[in-house]
């Protein structure tokens, strides 16, 4: 990677973490909605560097699980877990994409991410916090959809149209 790819990852990393650790209340457990998922489906046109910054983007801020109450012996997996998952669903992402801006494969994508997550996430998580796995399944299904597949979206459709905006000089 080049450095300016390395200074976006490092970029894409903090805004994600602290997206985590701001909203913590609602960033952990099985019935969430993690806000900062909304920036995974950039990871379609961005590629490498947005699958780096938003794996360990996700490492550090469920790291910060701790805050928000998981049980101490859950965060190391979680955190983990979390950006294996986020690392499988973006890299499935930038794949299925290609860099394309084709408003179907963008959109494919997002629920690769979403059903990456849901099957990783809703797995682990329900078996360590002692819930039925239906029930993580459901819960983070339900909160990444919201998350990745509705805010996600829609945050990369404005970020293409301002794309666009900005290589054409216009306002």
């Amino acid at each position: 990677m080049e450095t300016r790819d390395v200074a976006l990852s490092a970029v894409l990393a903090a805004l994600y973490a602290g997206l985590v650790v701001a909203l913590a209340p609602i960033s952990f457990y099985v019935f969430q909605v993690r806000v900062a998922d909304a920036l995974l489906p950039l990871s379609a046109v961005l590629g490498w560097p947005a699958v780096v910054g938003f794996t360990v983007g996700c490492f550090l801020g469920n790291l910060a699980g701790v805050l928000a109450g998981m049980p101490s012996g859950t965060v190391l997996i979680d955190a983990t877990g979390g950006s294996f998952a986020n690392f499988l669903g973006c890299y499935l992402a930038y794949r299925l994409a290609s860099g394309s801006e084709d408003k179907k494969r963008l959109l494919a994508s997002t629920f690769a991410i979403t059903a990456v997550i849901t099957a990783i996430v809703g797995t682990y998580l329900p078996l360590l916090l002692g819930l039925p796995l239906w029930m993580g399944w459901l819960g983070i299904f339900l909160g990444s959809f919201v998350s990745i597949n509705i805010m996600g979206y829609l945050v990369l459709l404005a970020f293409l149209r301002a794309r666009l905006r900005s290589f054409r000089g216009t306002p």
